[in-house]
């Protein structure tokens, strides 16, 4: 067990969670040991790195390297060092059919930025919380930042956003433009990566987190008064002699506890209350905190295919080439096979009978067909969303005839633009509140409601496009409106 060797009155503002040093041994120790390695699992499926055979009984057995879905396959394919009747390895091949899916996801989601439009009720303040959010999210990372969220969750099942607030935010003012340079100075949203964050939920309502522990892979230093050195250096490592380091995030502080005792704490007062952790569900599964992830329906598909494609490989390996039984020719183990070559014999018996060479295998092909047709199926995603254009979808004459092939991935993606959007309304409200708080950026609750508009996924047909805007425009559909449908942002379309 992880131990973080603790003392109650160490915790500082932290206490108020409930947390004891008992409880925070087991909240890690149980997430080491039953959520991290079926995460761990997820992510070299999709990733399937490649490590190097160590050791001379590897190098003997292959290629000079293993890739991580090898773990999948049977052991006859890979071959037992303890089962001498299965030694051989015999061919291994891996296709990783589910990166390239989880990619085509992300693409569908995420690869055409997204716009933040607020809802308050001033145009002046509207235009300033707009302004003040976007300077946000691009110091952040901006689109990236939303496609790593996207990776993640499609990964994991869900994925967390963190807020930092340096205390230097008190002290911003001044006009919009200073504004947001200080917001995006002072507030740095922060990707938390499923493997490294253990949510406490309420045991009367799995949506509301009361604490949030983060563990980290390096070694931790002291946290310098810069907040972007602490988010580089405030890292939580569990180490070699069974103590722990770790960030605890509760309502009103975040600490950071190294070596058993706490090492820096920072007050949340700026946050309302509220724990600063946004949770994002891939696909939201009813009463559960984590939500339906990507990668893991696609597994066991993903075995049998490379199962089969390597029983492909063995059996074509074995009957690529042309093979001879000789029966009753002295030395034909020595004999020349080519153009031109001559065998001899004073046996009347003897005998020379050809076997191998590649053979048709029906049944072989129809499988690996149909495990290829389910992973579509599973996914949502066929092969004509990363471009492999095949025979048998007929001619695409339209965007409608597109729109119906992908009709499964575009419904997938309008799902996901629920969980996702919501989070990202969600930070924002976040940001909006802090600002609130600290004095910068007065606004109420109502002002701080905000709305995504989300990009099409697919091509643009530009000429459809401005049909269909000047058919609104001759039925009276406002200006701006039309201007918002077709891609520009307020004040762009205007005429000088």
């Amino acid at each position: 067990m992880i131990r973080t060797s603790l003392r109650l009155e160490s915790l500082g503002a932290i206490a108020d969670t409930g947390l004891t040093p008992a409880a925070l041994d087991q909240h890690i120790a149980a997430f080491v040991r039953n959520r991290l390695p079926r995460l761990e699992r997820y992510w070299a499926y999709y990733r399937n790195p490649m490590r190097i055979a160590s050791g001379p009984d590897d190098n003997r057995r292959g290629r000079w390297y293993r890739l991580a879905q090898e773990a999948g396959l049977p052991a006859r394919t890979l071959g037992s060092r303890t089962d001498p009747r299965t030694a051989e390895r015999r061919e291994v091949v891996i296709e990783n059919d589910i990166a390239w899916r989880v990619q085509a996801m992300i693409d569908f989601m995420f690869g055409k930025p997204v716009e933040i439009r607020s809802d308050a009720r001033d145009p002046a303040l509207r235009d300033t919380i707009e302004r003040v959010l976007q300077a946000v999210w691009t110091a952040s990372g901006g689109i990236a930042l939303l496609q790593d969220l996207a990776l993640l969750g499609h990964i994991y099942g869900h994925a967390d956003l963190a807020l930092r607030i340096d205390p230097a935010l008190l002290t911003v003012g001044g006009s919009d433009e200073a504004i947001a340079d200080g917001a995006a100075r002072n507030l740095h949203i922060e990707l938390i990566d499923p493997r490294r964050g253990i949510p406490l939920v309420d045991p009367h309502d799995y949506r509301r987190v009361i604490a949030y522990i983060v563990r980290h892979d390096s070694e931790p230093t002291a946290p310098a008064p810069s907040m972007l050195r602490r988010v580089l250096t405030a890292a939580s490592v569990a180490r070699s002699d069974g103590e722990a380091t770790c960030e605890v995030i509760g309502p009103r502080a975040w600490a950071i506890v190294e070596n058993g005792a706490l090492a820096w704490e920072q007050s949340l007062n700026l946050t309302g209350g509220r724990v600063p952790i946004v949770h994002i569900q891939n696909i939201a599964i009813p009463l559960e905190y984590g939500g339906q992830g990507e990668v893991e329906p696609l597994i066991p598909l993903q075995d049998e295919l490379n199962t089969r494609l390597s029983d492909r490989a063995s059996r074509v390996t074995l009957q690529s080439f042309k093979m001879y039984l000789a029966r009753g020719i002295h030395g034909f183990e020595n004999a020349r096979v080519g153009p031109g070559q001559i065998w001899t014999t004073d046996n009347p018996q003897a005998t020379v009978q050809e076997f191998g060479g590649d053979a048709n295998s029906p049944s072989e092909d129809a499988h690996i067909r149909e495990v290829r047709e389910a992973l579509d199926k599973i996914s949502g995603i066929p092969p004509l969303a990363s471009g492999v254009v095949q025979a048998k979808i007929g001619n695409l004459s339209s965007a409608n005839a597109l729109r119906i092939t992908l009709m499964a991935a575009l419904s997938k993606t309008a799902r996901k633009r629920v969980t996702y959007g919501g989070g990202i309304s969600a930070m924002c409200e976040l940001v909006l509140t802090a600002l609130h708080n600290a004095n910068v950026l007065l606004t109420d609750e109502r002002d701080r409601r905000v709305r995504l508009v989300w990009r099409d996924p697919l091509p643009e047909d530009v000429r459809e496009q401005m049909q269909a805007a000047e058919s609104k425009a001759r039925l009276g559909v406002p200006a701006e409106v039309i201007l918002e449908e077709l891609g520009y942002a307020p004040g762009e379309g205007a005429r000088p």
